[in-house]
């Protein structure tokens, strides 16, 4: 009897066991089924997804277009500030070359049967070396002053001579060493200040007491026209500056101005 009912009990045992692999062969078919809510989530996920693909790629390559356009601009710009200036430059000094070389190039023309380039520009540059030369003597110097008073009552020469005598003195080496220093000179009006040169000094005697002034000329139409004043020489301020780098600050606009004054020397 103890085999027999050791033998249900194996018989039971079976039966369960067979059940538990029934349940689990459901459980793997329904696993295995497709759910349709979840079939229906990944249908439309995958529209998405697909679609949002395209939109990243345009987004990086719109990013991409918009930093080499960028990078573009900055180079041609750079490029264009550096090159205009030199070939402006050359261009002006080949024009200034060929109208002289023109003015001379007649005669040599009508010597030799035909043109010689660059022979009318030797001939204005030795020329130019010849009168210097005149010029810096004290015979040559009287000359010269001799001539121009009798230029000058010519009635349309008059007018133009000493204008362009004083653009063309205004950057002569001489002229640059008559400014002392660089100043800033408070003028026209109180708490506005401009850009000067240092010309000179001179003790002003008063009524009650002697005063140290300074002459100041202030540029107003690039270096050749300006107001000359005359301030107390405790009123203008330092700048640092030397007369080259004023002479740039003029002739810029003001826009070669550093960015703190007076400038520390290292």
């Amino acid at each position: 009897m103890e085999i027999v009912d050791g033998g249900a009990r194996r018989g039971g045992g079976a039966e369960i066991a067979d059940r538990d692999v029934g349940a689990l062969a459901g459980e793997g078919q329904r696993d295995r089924a497709p759910h349709p809510h979840r079939a229906a989530g990944h249908e439309r996920d995958s529209p998405g997804q697909f679609l949002d693909t395209p939109g990243s790629v345009w987004s990086h390559r719109a990013a991409m277009s918009w930093s080499f356009r960028n990078w573009l601009k900055v180079r041609f710009i750079t490029g264009f500030f550096v090159t205009v200036p030199a070939v402006a430059t050359s261009w002006l000094l080949y024009a200034f070359w060929d109208a002289i070389d023109d003015f001379f190039s007649p005669a040599y023309q009508h010597v030799f049967g035909r043109r010689i380039p660059g022979l009318g520009f030797l001939t204005a540059v030795l020329l130019i070396l010849f009168i210097g030369t005149i010029a810096t003597n004290v015979v040559g110097r009287r000359l010269i002053a001799r001539i121009e008073r009798l230029l000058v009552h010519v009635p349309i020469f008059r007018s133009i001579y000493p204008s362009v005598k004083q653009l063309l003195e205004s950057f002569s080496p001489e002229k640059r060493s008559s400014f002392k220093a660089v100043v800033l000179a408070e003028h026209p009006r109180k708490g506005e200040f401009v850009f000067g040169f240092v010309t000179a000094e001179v003790l002003v005697e008063g009524p009650e007491a002697k005063q140290q002034m300074v002459i100041v000329f202030v540029p107003t139409n690039n270096l050749y026209l300006g107001d000359v004043i005359v301030v107390p020489k405790d009123d203008v301020h330092a700048t640092g500056l030397s007369v080259e780098e004023g002479i740039r600050i003029i002739l810029s606009a003001g826009t070669a101005t550093p960015a703190r004054l007076p400038r520390e020397r290292l």
